[in-house]
C-alpha cells in the first residue's frame, strides 16, 4: 500500500478519501495524469514566486484550463495553505482539517500538522474538524495538480461565509503564520466566479470582482460581490487571501485567465466563470 510505504496509516480518520474521483476528474491515475497534461500544456514560461494565489475549482474539463494556465506559472514552495468555500453546509464555519493527509489517484499529501497548529494559535476562529471537508471537491480538485508540481505539505482550511471582521481576524492570523513560518509558504484561494447565468451578464459580474481583486481590496470585493448579486462561491477564501497577502506586503494581483464554462460548451445561456490570479 503506497499510503503505508510513505509512513500514513489508512485506518478511517487518519486519511480523507477522495470525494470526487470520477466525476470531477478522473479517478484513474493513467488518465488523471493524461487530463493534467492537457490542463497544464501551454509555452514554456518561467517559474514565479507568489504570496498567494486564486484558482478555480470546477470539473477539469471545465476550468481545468484556468487552473493549470495558474499552476504552470508558480514555482511551487513546500508549504501550501488552501482555502476553500463550504458548498456542503456541513461542519463548523471556520474548519481546519489536521488528519494525516488527503489521498487522490496520484497518492497521499500530507497535512502540515505543525503549520495547521500554528495557525490554530495565531487564530481563535479556527476548529480542528473533519466533517466539513468530508464530501467538500472545492479544495480536493486543487492537490492533483499540485500532486503533478513537486512535493509538499498543506493545511486544508474550510470557510463559510463569514461577517468581513471575521475575515478580517483570520487573514492577519495568516499572515502572522506565514510570516513566522521558517520556509516560504503559499496561500490558495479556490473559487469559481459568477454561477448560472448568461454570458455577458456573467462575464459584467466577474468583472466587478476582477477589478477589485486586481486593485488588492479584500474590503471593496467582500462589499462589491455582495452589491451586485455576484455569485462568487469562493467570496472568504478570495477575500482572506488578499486580507493576508496585504499583510504580508502584497504589491500587485495579475489576472492569468478568464473563462466561463460556455467557451467550453458552447452554451452561453447559463455559464459559470472562472478566473486565475496571482498575488505577489
Amino acid at each position: 500500500d503506497d499510503a503505508v510505504a510513505s509512513g500514513f496509516r489508512k485506518s478511517k480518520g487518519m486519511i480523507r478519501e477522495p470525494a470526487v474521483a470520477g466525476s470531477f476528474y478522473p479517478a484513474e491515475p493513467e488518465k488523471l495524469k493524461k487530463e493534467l497534461s492537457r490542463c497544464l500544456a501551454g509555452p514554456g514560461v518561467s517559474k514565479r514566486s507568489a504570496i498567494g494565489v486564486v484558482v478555480p475549482h470546477a470539473g477539469y474539463i471545465y476550468s481545468g484550463a484556468v487552473a493549470g494556465a495558474l499552476y504552470r506559472q508558480i514555482g511551487l514552495p513546500q508549504k501550501l495553505i488552501i482555502l476553500s468555500p463550504n458548498h456542503t453546509g456541513c461542519g463548523v464555519p471556520c474548519s481546519i482539517d489536521r488528519r494525516d493527509g488527503w489521498e487522490t489517484p496520484l497518492g497521499v499529501a500530507p497535512i502540515d500538522r505543525d503549520l495547521g497548529s500554528r495557525f490554530m494559535k495565531n487564530c481563535s476562529d479556527l476548529e480542528e474538524d473533519t466533517e466539513a471537508h468530508l464530501q467538500e471537491h472545492s479544495l480536493e480538485v486543487q492537490l492533483p495538480f499540485l500532486q503533478t508540481l513537486g512535493k509538499f505539505s498543506f493545511v486544508p482550511v474550510t470557510l463559510s461565509y463569514l461577517p468581513y471582521e471575521i475575515c478580517l481576524k483570520i487573514g492577519r492570523g495568516l499572515a502572522e503564520t506565514v510570516r513566522s513560518s521558517s520556509e516560504p509558504v503559499l496561500i490558495i484561494a479556490s473559487s469559481d466566479m459568477n454561477h448560472y447565468e448568461n454570458q455577458e451578464l456573467t462575464l459584467k459580474k466577474n468583472q466587478v470582482a476582477i477589478d477589485q481583486i486586481l486593485k488588492l481590496d479584500p474590503e471593496g470585493l467582500y462589499r462589491e460581490v455582495k452589491k451586485n448579486g455576484v455569485t462568487m462561491c469562493g467570496i472568504i477564501p478570495t477575500t482572506v487571501m488578499l486580507i493576508a497577502a496585504k499583510e504580508l506586503g502584497a504589491k500587485k494581483a495579475e489576472l492569468i485567465q478568464h473563462k466561463t464554462s460556455g467557451d467550453v460548451t458552447g452554451d452561453y445561456g447559463s455559464v459559470v466563470g472562472y478566473a486565475s490570479f496571482i498575488v505577489s
